[in-house]
């Protein structure tokens, strides 16, 4: 990922379950480096050094990032530096009916 310039779109491929029911493993994201955060975001974020795919979640004063799965525990941003994308679209593979938008 550390290829892509700065502003370009880049695509991933979803993996694991912390996402789900929205975001099935498998599936494709599109993400755009520069795109609108607000509150409710699907977004790519690099904490500690690794990436993360999670719901962006205003709480208060504060942000933090949210999995779809219960399962999942929330991560708190101490602010929005550590987001690297936004996700605008992702399509399941093989299936050109099966994509959705996010912009």
């Amino acid at each position: 990922m550390s290829d892509c310039a700065g502003a370009e779109v880049f695509a991933l491929q979803v993996l694991g379950q912390s996402m789900a029911p929205e975001f099935e493993e498998g599936e494709i994201i599109v993400i755009e480096p520069e795109g609108a955060l607000r509150d409710g975001s699907f977004v790519l974020a690099q904490l500690d050094g690794e990436w993360i795919f999670r719901q962006l979640r205003r709480e208060g004063e504060r942000w933090a990032l949210h999995a779809l799965n219960p399962a999942f525990a929330a991560w708190p941003l101490p602010d929005l530096a550590a987001v690297r994308g936004v996700v605008i679209q992702k399509s399941r593979p093989g299936r050109r009916r099966a994509s959705k938008s996010y912009l």
